[in-house]
């Protein structure tokens, strides 16, 4: 699996669809928010957008002329968990396809047809599946190209997803796949992402739409050695704590390669609590890195600029474009969480 800042062919995308996350006036703005990442990715590079029957005049009229549409049933809009993990040797082009369960089968969601999203996308590119018995998602994962991919214990050892596995054997299935030879495993992700807490225990509730601890949203790679990680400066946020271990965790680790890893600290925004009033996991870490350019999770707050400051410095060749993802995160994800990237391939070296 290339690294994301590597070259792309396109991006992938989803269109919400109406079901428990998106309602109402829900799903309109919803649909806003979706269409106007589209957009900021399509200033750099083609995206095609997966659309429910019906929706195709609906959704070219906000995604606009130059956003390629395609009609497939849909159950949600997370490209980046429904759609596959491409792969590739550098002239053959292949996707991983996961076994996909509503994110551990959490009792809001369903999954007939976006468990199918992946192959069919697939498809569309001519791409052969490598079909992995692996219950897993893109989000779930984050690869610096050169061997090393993140992972989260919740995740792919939960026993939502894989009762059973042991941590040898999720290792071996996701190097298998990914062509990683090392994996480094945080702990959990954060609050936010979890079922909220019963009631009656005096917490403050989160919206109830997470991944149980997608790596996506707490550290991501941004170079070879070098990892961005969410940090919650404020003391009474429950991401505090855990934010600060992992810092630590991972500034004592290395690459597969041997290289000590370099962590740049990212502070989460001001904003302590969400829309509904649960604990916010606005992160800037949620990112997409597309070609020349870097789509950046906004929130009409003061850090929004000190976030991108720092991706520009990471990333001095590249445009980035801040995007509001508060409507984004209101249903559990960021930008990084509704885009997939297909790597390029240079075909002329050989059959795709």
């Amino acid at each position: 699996m290339p690294p994301e800042w590597a070259p792309h062919e396109r991006t992938w995308m989803a269109w919400p669809v109406p079901n428990t996350t998106f309602t109402g006036d829900g799903l309109a703005e919803s649909r806003r928010a979706w269409a106007a990442v589209a957009r900021a990715v399509r200033r750099h590079e083609p995206v095609t957008v997966v659309v429910g029957p019906g929706q195709r005049a609906h959704a070219r009229a906000l995604l606009g002329p130059d956003v390629d549409v395609v009609e497939r049933a849909l159950d949600d809009a997370w490209m980046r968990d429904i759609g596959p993990t491409f792969v590739t040797d550098g002239t053959r082009l292949a996707a991983v396809d996961w076994v996909f369960n509503g994110w551990g089968a959490q009792p809001w969601a369903r999954w007939e047809h976006d468990a199918k999203i992946a192959r069919a996308v697939a498809d569309l590119v001519g791409a052969p599946v490598h079909a992995s018995p692996l219950v897993n998602e893109g989000g779930g994962i984050h690869v610096d190209g050169e061997g090393t991919v993140l992972l989260t214990e919740t995740v792919q050892l939960g026993p939502e997803r894989n009762p059973g596995w042991t941590k040898e054997q999720v290792e071996a299935e996701i190097h298998a796949k990914l062509g990683t030879t090392k994996a480094i495993w945080l702990r959990r992700g954060l609050t936010a992402d979890y079922p909220a807490p019963p009631a009656g225990r005096g917490e403050t509730p989160t919206n109830g739409y997470g991944t149980l601890g997608h790596v996506d949203i707490v550290a991501a790679f941004a170079g070879p050695g070098v990892i961005v990680a969410h940090t919650q400066p404020d003391p009474a946020h429950p991401d505090h704590e855990p934010c600060a271990e992992n810092v630590a965790f991972l500034r004592s680790q290395t690459d597969a390669k041997g290289r000590p890893i370099e962590v740049v600290e990212v502070p989460a925004p001001t904003v302590l609590h969400d829309e509904d009033g649960g604990w916010a996991d606005y992160s800037y870490i949620n990112h997409y890195v597309c070609n020349g350019g870097v789509v950046l999770c906004a929130f009409d707050d003061p850090r929004d600029e000190q976030a991108a400051q720092i991706f520009r410095r990471l990333y001095p060749d590249r445009e980035v474009t801040l995007v509001d993802a508060r409507k984004i995160f209101a249903g559990g994800g960021g930008i990084h969480c509704i885009t997939q990237q297909q790597p390029a391939v240079d075909r002329s070296s050989g059959d795709n």
